[in-house]
């Protein structure tokens, strides 16, 4: 029986070019699998027949926006998923929700291997093959760029040899990933981290520096997810829609960062994620009114190390999925209206309300209204301090330095 091989599919260069490339140097049949997280690009169908040009013996499309948005971004609002503190894993979050359909093409297919176009260097390697594993452990794993020396250049000559219909023509100088929670934008003279970003790399927003009329948008949350905008409700995909849309015109959510990649190297990424970093920015903000302190400052070490792990390509691993049951928890009370102001590249939050809010007027006031008890603050000080005041004392009387 001939070996199938299910392919990650774009519908760009390389993976086009892998169709072909695979069936060649393996002699196994290709089921190019294309899903759909909201990038821009290509109709779907328009994609489907190309794979099918390219040599596919199958070729599925699947729309899963909306179950990228509840399944995994969700998770990621709820977590305030910022790896480095920057990054709200854009591509990482993507990879096992099409980590998940290749398998289910595989297995509906009688395929034994999936087909990635990843290079060595990146992450995704990491992220698709470990997501395989964990689904479906029979399962082996084939990256022609990686294991057979695909180069670009070998691509285009690839392609033109055999009449791909692919515009050969067109070549980019950086590297792009979509998805409706942003873009990744690298290579090219981005790998010069002196040199600054231009305009023309730029797609989800619009120039910062223009002068706009700012935009004022009042986010609703009900357990730290976005479940109205200006009082009319929406899905998790339509908050992130329209966010994306209104925040990217004033230029919200740019980043560029050095970040420290899975495989041991540093790399300049740049992002855009109008919708995501408005959402996160909100979300974050509510939380400070509404999660008790100590909940709060766990959660922060929680939040680094979700992030670690779906960055890392550790999404199906038993860790992340019990800590999904911590922040689930922390989020309980994270429900209200936050006012945020869209403006010149930031997302600024001039107002939040909650009934679950911890904000107590009438403790905070230092004007009439005030119901703090000044008179136990001496007290309380002297005990918090006690233990440090006592081992003072000791190692003053030992003669140890006391800095």
């Amino acid at each position: 029986m001939t070996d199938r091989v299910v392919l990650a599919y774009s519908g760009g260069l390389d993976t086009s070019v892998c169709i072909g490339w695979i069936s060649e140097l393996t002699g196994a049949e290709v089921i190019a699998v294309a899903v759909d997280v909201g990038q821009s690009g290509d109709d779907m169908n328009v994609i489907r027949e190309r794979a099918l040009a390219c040599g596919a013996v199958e070729a599925e499309v699947a729309d899963a926006r909306d179950e990228f948005a509840n399944e995994y971004c969700a998770p990621a609002l709820k977590a305030n998923a910022l790896y480095m503190d920057e990054y709200p894993l854009v591509s990482s979050l993507s990879r096992p929700v099409i980590v998940k359909h290749l398998v289910a093409a595989a297995r509906k297919h009688n395929a034994t291997i999936v087909g990635h176009g990843c290079t060595g260097k990146g992450n995704d390697q990491v992220r698709f093959e470990v997501g395989v594993s964990a689904l479906a452990p029979d399962l082996t794993s084939i990256a022609p760029v990686r294991d057979y020396d695909m180069t670009r250049d070998k691509a285009i000559e690839f392609a033109e040899a055999n009449n791909l219909p692919i515009d050969v023509n067109k070549k980019s100088p950086y590297s792009l990933d979509q998805n409706v929670w942003g873009q990744a934008i690298e290579t090219g003279f981005l790998e010069d981290i002196w040199n600054s970003p231009i305009e023309d790399i730029y797609s989800y927003t619009q120039d910062p520096t223009i002068q706009r009329e700012p935009d004022e948008v009042t986010i609703t949350f009900d357990k730290g997810l976005p479940v109205a905008i200006d009082g009319r409700k929406v899905t998790m995909l339509q908050a992130i829609e329209e966010l994306n849309e209104r925040a990217g015109l004033h230029g919200v959510g740019r980043i560029d960062m050095v970040e420290d990649r899975l495989v041991g190297i540093k790399a300049r990424e740049v992002y855009e994620a109008p919708g995501a970093i408005t959402l996160l920015t909100a979300r974050a903000q509510l939380a400070n009114v509404t999660v008790e302190r100590e909940l709060a400052r766990y959660a922060r070490g929680v939040s680094q190390r979700w992030s670690e792990l779906v960055y890392d390509g550790q999404w199906f691993s038993p860790l992340r999925r019990a800590l999904d049951g911590f922040n689930d928890e922390v989020n309980e009370t994270v429900s209200g209206d936050v006012r945020v102001v869209l403006e010149g590249g930031r997302a600024v939050v001039t107002g939040r309300k909650s009934d679950e809010s911890l904000y107590d007027f009438g403790l905070a006031t230092y004007d009439t209204g005030d119901t703090f008890d000044q008179s136990l603050a001496k007290g309380f000080i002297d005990l918090w301090g006690l233990p440090t005041k006592i081992a003072a004392e000791r190692d003053q009387r030992v003669g140890r330095p006391l800095d």
